[in-house]
């Protein structure tokens, strides 16, 4: 018996939790119980699977896209769209254990404070490294089980690599046959890969994950595990990272200085456009399935749970107004459409949109993490905490319903250049005649006439929080205002909103919060990959080609020819404009790279506030230093309702800070992990030792 082939157990050597028993495994009669062990477990179907949900168990906490600020979990979710103010200073954070935003922001966290997700995600990887080399051994399996488990625990293996790239940046990647562990530290001491050579990792193990896994769908059952459109999906968005400016033709400073032990740039410095064209062809690989679709719901005036009665779109002359979905939103409501995609109303295995989700059908931990995030977004007065809201600058990114952009738009940014916000407030009569539906009396016409998915998403002051789900509560449908004084408004205490505008999505019309627990808060299944994503992304690598390439497709059945053609970049913009229920660009946009480039990421602004993405985004496309350097603005909430003008002036927000350094592109590394693999170097910025 040879001990380099004995118990893949060591896979993950390079965490610290098995280096410190190291002496351990140098006995001869460990090798031998060791692998009597592996034996049990994979001759048996029950401990199989509870090895490979052991592998599942740690895409949680850190490793959640969306969180809702609990306790020890980092903060992916806000960037210069969202903030939260229950951890700030005067909450004495430390003492909690808690990140306040404003340390998050300004990058004061230490390399050894909040940092599990490297932990977590190669334990991953250690587990699933060992289910993917030993299921072979389970009789009680058919070949076709034995065969999607496999790819099961080739995702999630591939998964951590992706999460760990998207946040530390390149990381080591332990080798799949294991790892000598007779050896010395030296000698199994493993340096970080390229940027680009995890990213091909990933890619090449999503390719085979999804040749192994048996499905396309899952049933109610099995909806959080994934299946070959999840693969893909993962595939293309390590890939559109990888063609990003951040890791394709970077040569500044911060390039030059990641680096493995070696002095190996880790950062391609040489721009290839290829790449570009790699990511496209992934995003058309999941396209071409045929199974997902941007969730869509018919258009109606109300809604049984109680909705209010929906935003019509632009008028009749908008082109995506003559025709019914998918080429127009005549026949869909594009309110409600977006809304319940959020908040509860549609099981994970009836939304055509969702590709990917961590449901923990056992603890619901994910379930409790996206109710916590709704239950901080709502109003103090009935039980929420209030302290979860979105800057002008989020506010400013939504489109008027015509789709141009709302009068004053980022003046306060730009020095106060650029036409003047509106002024004025609804009246009792234009509520009552509906002429700036779905605001109510009393509410600043800067509110007024925009895009379905910001009334889906804004709790504006005035807006209506339903609490339906109390049947003895005589507040149903109650507007809530944020004036100092109020129950929601400044109150010197951590529980209001910094700038007076809170966040609706994710919160459902029956949502009741209670403050001892969840029970009154409608589960809801987190959007870790959804399709709207590949869509944009699709677009957004067609646009950055100037050159013609032939890529084959995922299982090599076909090859696509990848340009930068309208038509195809239309196919994945005009599916979420109009289910979004704006108008589509002009002409002038399409045909300008770099006109389409800044639209394409409001866009993703849009689209996907809340869901862990722009934290990413700014970073990947190297526009972080302009976006985060830039200060945080919003309403005067130290105005009472008696001065309703002066709350609704836009002004800076200055216990709201950001800024950013270089040394925050990615996470950094704790001293533990560097101290166990001698050859694993530090993120630049970040220090080695304690």
């Amino acid at each position: 018996m040879k001990r380099k082939n004995i118990a893949l157990i060591t896979l993950a050597l390079g965490i610290g939790i098995l280096f410190s028993a190291c002496n351990d495994y140098l006995d001869s009669d460990k090798y031998f119980e060791d692998r009597i062990t592996i034996e049990k477990v994979f001759t048996s179907r029950i401990r199989s699977q509870q090895w490979l949900a052991y592998a599942y168990s740690f895409l949680k906490d850190e490793n959640a896209d969306v969180v809702g600020k609990e306790k020890e979990t980092n903060s992916f979710t806000f960037a210069d769209d969202m903030y939260y103010g229950d951890r700030d200073v005067n909450y004495d954070s430390k003492e909690f254990n808690e990140l306040s935003y404003n340390t998050f922001m300004q990058g004061e966290y230490s390399e050894n404070e909040f940092n599990e997700g490297w932990t977590m995600c190669y334990k991953g990887i250690y587990q699933a490294s060992v289910f993917i080399a030993n299921i072979y051994r389970n009789t009680e399996m058919t070949e076709k089980e034995r065969l999607d488990f496999k790819g099961q625990a080739r995702f999630v293996r591939a998964y951590f690599y992706w999460l760990l790239l998207r946040r530390y940046g390149p990381v080591p990647i332990m080798p799949d046959e294991g790892v000598d562990y007779t050896l010395s530290y030296e000698q199994i001491a493993t340096p970080r890969s390229s940027y680009e050579e995890v990213a091909n990792y990933i890619s090449r193990e999503m390719v085979q994950a999804a040749k192994e896994i048996q499905y396309t769908r899952r049933d109610g059952e099995n909806c959080a595990r994934p299946t070959k459109g999840a693969c893909l999906a993962t595939r293309a968005l390590a890939l559109a990272f990888a063609a990003s400016p951040l890791a394709n033709g970077n040569t500044d400073a911060y390039a030059k200085q990641l680096v493995d032990d070696k002095g190996r740039a880790l950062l391609n410095a040489d721009y290839q456009e290829e790449k570009w064209a790699r990511a496209a062809a992934a995003c058309k690989d999941v396209m071409q399935l045929g199974v997902y679709d941007l969730y869509h719901a018919s258009f109606s005036t109300t809604d049984a749970a109680g909705d209010p009665a929906t935003i019509v779109p632009a008028d009749s002359t908008c082109q995506f107004a003559q025709s019914g979905w998918p080429t127009g939103w005549k026949d869909i409501d594009p309110f409600k459409s977006y809304r319940v995609l959020f908040n509860g109303d549609v099981a994970p295995e009836d939304n055509p949109e969702l590709i990917f989700s961590r449901i923990d059908q056992n603890a619901t931990r994910i379930n409790h993490s996206m109710m916590s995030f709704a239950r901080h977004s709502m109003p103090r007065d009935f039980g929420g905490w209030n302290t979860h809201g979105l800057t002008q600058k989020m506010v400013d990114a939504y489109y008027m319903n015509d789709g141009t952009d709302c009068p004053g738009k980022d003046s306060e940014l730009n020095g106060g250049n650029g036409a003047e916000r509106l002024k004025g407030f609804t009246t009792a009569r234009d509520y009552r005649r509906g002429k700036y539906k779905p605001l109510a009396a009393n509410v600043s016409l800067q509110y007024a006439n925009r895009e379905p998915r910001f009334y889906a998403s804004v709790g504006y002051n005035g807006s209506v929080w339903e609490y339906l789900g109390d049947p003895e509560s005589t507040h149903h449908n109650r507007q809530t205002f944020y004036y100092r004084g109020s129950g929601n408004g400044y109150n010197n205490s951590q529980f209001y909103l910094r700038t007076g505008i809170s966040v609706k999505k994710y919160v459902n019309p029956t949502d009741v919060p209670d403050r001892e627990d969840y029970k009154n808060i409608k589960n809801r299944a987190e959007p870790a990959i959804r399709y709207a994503d590949i869509l944009l992304l699709y677009a957004e690598a067609l646009n950055e080609l100037d050159g013609t390439y032939t890529i084959p497709s995922w299982d090599e059945a076909t090859t696509y020819n990848v340009r930068r053609d309208v038509a195809e970049i239309q196919n994945g913009i005009h599916p979420v404009r109009i289910r979004g229920g704006v108008p589509d660009y002009s002409t002038d946009v399409y045909a300008n790279k770099d006109l389409l480039r800044a639209k394409i990421k409001r866009e993703r602004m849009i689209e996907f506030m809340g869901e862990g993405k722009r934290y990413f985004d700014l970073r990947r496309w190297k526009d972080a230093p302009r976006e985060l350097n830039q200060r945080i603005y919003g309403c005067n909430v130290m105005m009472d309702a008696n001065h309703t003008a002066e709350f609704q002036q836009i002004i800076p927000i200055n216990n709201l800070r950001t800024t950013f350094s270089d040394k925050m592109y990615f996470w950094p590394i704790r001293h533990r992990e560097l101290k166990h693999n001698s050859r694993l170097t530090q993120n630049p910025g970040w220090t080695y030792n304690d």
